[in-house]
């Protein structure tokens, strides 16, 4: 059985244990009213890890329940390193290219072009914790595009250093601040970037399942 077979009939049979249907579950959930069905039915092939959370909470489950213990085949992506959330992390990039370790790719998300980074520190918390992953990709390999700017990224300065941060534009053109989201945490002021990328999922540590390393 595929994985999104796999979750389709974990899902179908949630919603029957709980006596209610795909259509009170999506509604519920702040999805379309055939969201649920589509999943079920396999419109929908490749549902959303976010989406696959409201479901689970509406159903009162962890949503572990629903994507389970994966097959084999389940595809997974290299795990880069580590970025600083207020810990000074040297750059992450301390691996032979595809000898880090390997975590499994989240329902719904393509590994390829994805790289996986590990958080280290607090100072993104609440949104992200130590040991939390984080999946992004990057569209350039030098310099920060305009349409990261604002967003929580993961960057890497000109002293090698890599981060996540939300980064808005300096008082400087070429410079960038570095905002933390924990109120106790250290902001960075005016700082030169080899390269900033949006961080397209975000995968907390007790849902991180490592193949290897």
């Amino acid at each position: 059985m595929d994985t999104g077979q796999m979750i389709a009939d974990r899902i179908e049979a949630l919603i029957s244990e709980r006596g209610t249907n795909p259509r009170a579950v999506a509604l519920a959930a702040g999805m379309s009213a055939t969201g649920v069905r589509d999943i079920i039915t396999r419109k929908t092939k490749n549902p959303t890890f976010a989406n696959l959370q409201k479901i689970a909470g509406v159903l009162r489950v962890d949503v572990i329940q629903i994507i389970g213990d994966m097959p084999p085949s389940t595809p997974t992506i290299t795990l880069a390193g580590k970025v600083g959330a207020g810990a000074q992390v040297p750059v992450f990039d301390a691996y032979e290219k595809g000898g880090g370790p390997q975590v499994e790719c989240p329902p719904g998300l393509s590994p390829h072009g994805v790289v996986a980074v590990e958080v280290e520190g607090d100072s993104m918390e609440p949104v992200f914790s130590a040991g939390d992953v984080l999946f992004y990709s990057r569209d350039t390999h030098d310099g920060v595009p305009d349409d990261v700017v604002g967003h929580r990224c993961v960057v890497e300065d000109m002293g090698g250093m890599g981060w996540v941060k939300q980064v808005k534009r300096g008082d400087e053109p070429g410079l960038f601040h570095l905002i933390s989201l924990n109120p106790g945490a250290e902001t960075l002021w005016n700082v030169r970037l080899r390269w900033a990328a949006r961080v397209r999922l975000h995968w907390p540590v007790d849902l991180v399942r490592k193949v290897c390393g």
